[in-house]
């Protein structure tokens, strides 16, 4: 855990779920495993404060517990998931993209929520959905339902583990802490539910003051306080399978880059064949035969079945080596490199930023290191076809800022640099963690940014909004021009430009 992550995590959690809450995901990241005595006696918060934090942080699997051989229960925070909170707007737009409106406010309702039965997320969706609907229009909570299973059918939704069924001997005495478990067949079985009903609107303050329809309202609260055939199973979104399509997405582009659209589309299908039948952190998809891909094309790609043997001979022998062949039969079988794809996407970008950073002939000798592995800074001058001074210069600019390092290899025990040889190489793993880091650094920097802004412009934000609430309010009841004009004025030319910068930095 680098320093940088850390101050993330925590200016994360302080934005989502206040100060306590923070206060104790940090402890957890900086310390490790901790039993529940020692978090209450470290941060020095109430007992009662303790609980209610970890409720929520486990909840939302941000901690997980373990129950100890001596008795006792102790926490652990998920840094790496606290992370993943930076991406929830792109895990919606997903879903809204794949799924429409429905599935983009089902995923968010479980992002907000943690853990949620399906029952409550098809009521709530249904709802929000028909608040947004043209009045008389309302949302059926079968399409919702539907819409739930399809996310369920394709792995972004998953079961969470539940307590295991009570132990035949009652006389045992419970154990601190539930295991949780959860079968892998079961995880995205939907239960059966016979959701009847359309979503409900919000009703004015008026109509809730009418003293019979309260009385109806409790008596249908009352109706309805049996359990219902879902109770007890809870559903989370499923963080791995989103990242899945992310990958795919990105090799697809790649591909279509590389080659043409038509090469990416059976890459496409051939991902699309595998997607739930292979996990997400598998080198290579299960393979495919020819003969199956061309089945599975979509309906409005016309290739013939010679063409399409063609295209994946090609995609086999490129030297990227995204797709690979594994045998003869069935005319062909062909699998997706996932493992050595992403090392040349992660390649790719590096070059990108040594190019954008350097220049490019900074990004020629990178570029030579990366196919030579090894080399020798007289061998670089010489590859590269650049003057000794600026190669060296450009080398030593590289290694300084970790995109490129050095390793010595001794002739002797005593590593006299004239007995030495002194290798540069690129090692793409660290490169890539180090730019992780910077990218983590960037967005903590800029979550500080934003809360000084708003802190040191709190005064002429809270003017702007009550100058807003009165223009609103005097709109709606019909002023005349003139007096909204004068109200507007209350806000000078010089506090406008500054609320206009305020903004500008804030969307940063």
């Amino acid at each position: 855990m680098t320093q940088a992550e850390i101050k993330l995590c925590s200016l994360l959690l302080q934005e989502h779920f206040g100060e306590i809450v923070e206060k104790i995901g940090t402890y957890l990241i900086r310390t490790g495993t901790q039993p529940l005595r020692m978090i209450v006696s470290d941060t020095g918060l109430l007992l009662d404060q303790v609980k209610k934090a970890l409720c929520v942080l486990i909840q939302h699997n941000l901690v997980t517990y373990q129950l100890q051989k001596r008795g006792f229960v102790e926490y652990e925070a998920q840094c790496k998931r606290v992370l993943r909170i930076l991406r929830y707007p792109r895990y919606i737009y997903t879903a809204k993209t794949l799924y429409n409106d429905t599935g983009e406010l089902i995923v968010e309702e479980l992002l907000l929520n943690g853990k949620m039965t399906m029952s409550a997320v098809v009521r709530k969706v249904a709802d929000r959905l028909t608040e947004t609907m043209e009045d008389g229009k309302t949302m059926d909570y079968a399409d919702v339902s539907n819409t739930f299973v399809r996310l369920a059918d394709t792995h972004f939704v998953q079961r969470c583990p539940l307590v295991p069924e009570t132990p035949e001997n009652p006389d045992a005495p419970p154990p601190p802490a539930p295991a949780l478990v959860i079968n892998e067949k079961d995880m995205y079985v939907v239960p059966r539910l016979n959701l009847v009903g359309k979503g409900k609107r919000r009703r004015s303050c008026d109509e809730e003051e009418n003293g019979e329809h309260k009385a109806k309202k409790q008596k249908q609260d009352g109706e309805s306080s049996e359990p219902l055939p879902d109770d007890g199973i809870y559903w989370q979104v499923n963080i791995d399978r989103f990242h899945q399509h992310f990958r795919d997405q990105g090799i697809v582009s790649a591909v279509a880059n590389r080659m043409d659209q038509t090469s990416s589309e059976i890459v496409r299908t051939m991902l699309r064949m595998s997607e739930v039948t292979t996990s997400s952190n598998a080198p290579y998809t299960q393979p495919l035969s020819s003969n199956e891909i061309f089945r599975s094309l979509p309906a409005g790609y016309n290739i013939a079945k010679q063409v399409l043997d063609q295209y994946l001979t090609l995609l086999a022998d490129d030297p990227l080596e995204f797709v690979g062949k594994s045998g003869d039969s069935g005319g062909g079988m062909y699998t997706v490199n996932l493992h050595k794809a992403l090392a040349s996407l992660a390649t790719a970008t590096l070059e990108s930023i040594v190019e954008e950073r350097f220049g490019s002939r900074c990004a020629r000798i990178f570029r030579l290191l990366l196919r030579k592995k090894h080399l020798e800074q007289k061998q670089v001058e010489d590859f590269a076809m650049i003057p000794a001074k600026e190669a060296k210069d450009m080398l030593y600019k590289m290694l300084s800022e970790n995109f490129v390092s050095l390793q010595e290899i001794p002739k002797t025990p005593d590593h006299a640099p004239s007995r030495t040889f002194y290798l540069y190489t690129v090692n793409v793993l660290s490169s890539a963690r180090m730019l992780l880091h910077r990218c983590y650094k960037s967005v903590a920097n800029l979550m500080e940014r934003r809360q000084f802004e708003t802190k040191e412009n709190k005064r002429l934000l809270e003017k702007s909004q009550r100058v807003e609430a009165i223009l609103a309010s005097m709109q709606a009841t019909g002023a005349e021009e003139a007096q909204l004009q004068e109200i507007e004025e209350m806000i000078t030319a010089p506090e406008r430009q500054q609320l206009e910068n305020l903004k500008r930095n804030v969307n940063k």
